[in-house]
């Protein structure tokens, strides 16, 4: 017989880290935001948004949010600029984050888009002709 504690109630933590910014996004199974946490929303330096500190204190407060609402088990989708090779700096730090704030993380994905041709080089047939 399952206590209380043991019931996992899972929810989607999205993570959008660019080298511009880090965005934490936690929606619960049906896809209901319940909190939105951004690296703008904890840093008064526009500079210090992408950083994997700024990362940590938003991945925090939007933990402490999840738990409040009976949230204890998250799905992690991690997303980047596309194009990119990697994901910004703030991704991992958010993800160790969550784990230290006591979410438990069944799943990492990266849902990173993949450019697949792109638009038309400029020119035409022959390249630019100077």
């Amino acid at each position: 017989m399952l206590n209380k504690e043991d019931r996992t109630n899972p929810g989607i933590v999205y993570i959008h880290s660019t080298y511009n910014n880090t965005i934490i996004h936690v929606t619960d199974m049906a896809n209901n935001t319940i909190a939105q946490i951004s690296g703008g929303k904890v840093t008064k330096h526009s500079r210090l948004k992408a950083t994997p500190t700024v990362a940590m204190f938003a991945a925090k407060r939007a933990a402490e949010i999840a738990k409040e609402a009976g949230i204890n088990a998250v799905y992690v989708r991690i997303k980047s600029s596309p194009g990119s090779a990697t994901s910004g700096p703030g991704a991992h730090a958010a993800v160790k984050s969550l784990d230290r704030e006591g979410l438990k993380i069944l799943n990492i994905l990266d849902t990173t888009a993949l450019p697949r041709g792109g638009p038309k080089p400029a020119g035409g047939k022959r390249g630019r002709r100077v």
